[in-house]
């Protein structure tokens, strides 16, 4: 067991990022002998990855949560579309509310000087009338305050046993907050949650104390910097979102420009995020010299998780286990440069579990007694294989 300090940093992606996060812990933990994600001695979460945090920190194991989203755990409420996906009925209705006199605006706009306004121009003035988001995500708010709020959890950072950063950004600054911190640390961590995730264009911005804030990947694609300063010598990173590696030769879904705008804007956001991680780890490397971080994300040729609607709810169980396999096998892929920077932390790779032929994290209940059993017997056996050399 490992008795240097440990970190995770979970980052965003959307209802698909936080199950795919889910399905990738219960994998870290299975794969490495030791590891309990309930006892990190930081937690830095961006968007989705503030919902896996923060509910890792009240005691509720990848495991849990896996079983919360496909409504099978007692004790813990389940997510429903409806959390995720409250229209914004209320912001729509104050914008048409102000349609007529805007039209009026515009018209006075336009007409006063028709040699220089343009139709299009004057036209473009309606977009301050666009919702600020297609969702309301004050129900998520909601819910984690509930959950929070009952059998032994807390909703206040400061109750906290081990080390919680939310982070999100002040829409109107444009600077990154760090909810947790001084200063931050009395703002219910569920309110800090559902502003780390207010994704713009999808969820509304959420006011906090008359400010604005969205979604923390605005700046911030992993942010393990926050761990490394507080002398955390591991940081476990997991990054469900990567741009596509497209071969137009081989693939059977022809260009990504003929699947449309949505599919152009998903890997161009992809690409963005993802420069801005790798650029971000290399200054890690520079500036912690004597610290590791290991990421754990999608393979880029993963046409699985690039096409899945990033805020789709009904594919959660695939997900989740298509997740719990590709990190299983990134694992046995990257097992000799791993296993020399998880010793050096008190860690090790469960060899037996990695040298099996399938990965399966859904298995039938009939079975489970003994398959926990026999893998517990594995990692008994690995232990004392270890000991004895």
């Amino acid at each position: 067991m490992s008795t240097k300090k440990l970190g995770l940093a979970c980052a965003g992606g959307g209802v698909e990022g936080a199950v795919y996060e889910i399905g990738a812990l219960c994998a870290l933990e299975d794969a490495i002998i030791g590891l309990n994600t309930k006892q990190m001695d930081v937690y830095v979460g961006v968007s989705a990855g503030a919902l896996i945090c923060s509910n890792l920190v009240n005691d509720i194991s990848p495991r849990d949560m896996s079983l919360a989203i496909l409504s099978h755990l007692d004790g813990v409420n389940p997510i429903s579309p409806e959390i995720l996906y409250k229209p914004n009925l209320k912001e729509v209705a104050g914008k048409l509310f102000q349609l007529p006199g805007k039209f009026i605006d515009v018209i006075r706009s336009y007409t006063s000087d028709m040699r220089d306004n343009s139709l299009f121009g004057a036209l473009a003035d309606f977009t301050e009338l666009l919702p600020n988001g297609v969702f309301d995500n004050a129900p998520l708010e909601a819910y984690l305050r509930d959950n929070f709020n009952k059998d032994g959890k807390t909703n206040d950072f400061r109750e906290l046993k081990t080390m919680l950063r939310i982070v999100a950004v002040d829409l109107d600054s444009g600077k990154t907050v760090r909810f947790g911190e001084d200063g931050f640390d009395h703002i219910p961590i569920s309110k800090a949650v559902q502003a780390s995730s207010a994704l713009p264009g999808v969820y509304a911005p959420v006011e906090i104390e008359g400010r604005q804030y969205v979604d923390g990947v605005a700046r911030r694609t992993i942010h393990a910097s926050v761990a490394f300063n507080e002398d955390v010598k591991l940081v476990i990173g997991i990054n469900p979102i990567v741009p596509l590696e497209h071969d137009l030769e081989e693939s059977e879904f022809g260009s990504l420009v003929d699947k449309g705008l949505p599919t152009i804007l998903s890997q161009t956001f992809r690409m963005m995020i993802h420069s801005r991680m790798k650029a971000g780890l290399k200054g890690y490397a520079q500036k912690y010299p004597d610290a590791d971080v290991v990421i754990f994300e999608p393979p880029a040729t993963d046409y699985r998780m690039f096409f899945n609607n990033i805020l789709s709810f009904s594919t959660r169980k695939e997900v989740c286990e298509h997740a719990y396999r590709l990190t299983l096998l990134d694992i046995k892929k990257r097992r000799k440069e791993l296993a020399p920077i998880l010793e050096k932390h008190g860690f090790m790779l469960n060899e037996i579990l990695l040298e099996q032929d399938e990965f399966i994290l859904y298995k039938e209940k009939t079975g489970s007694t003994r398959e926990q059993f026999n893998s517990a017997l594995n990692r008994l056996d690995v232990l004392l294989q270890r000991l004895e050399n």
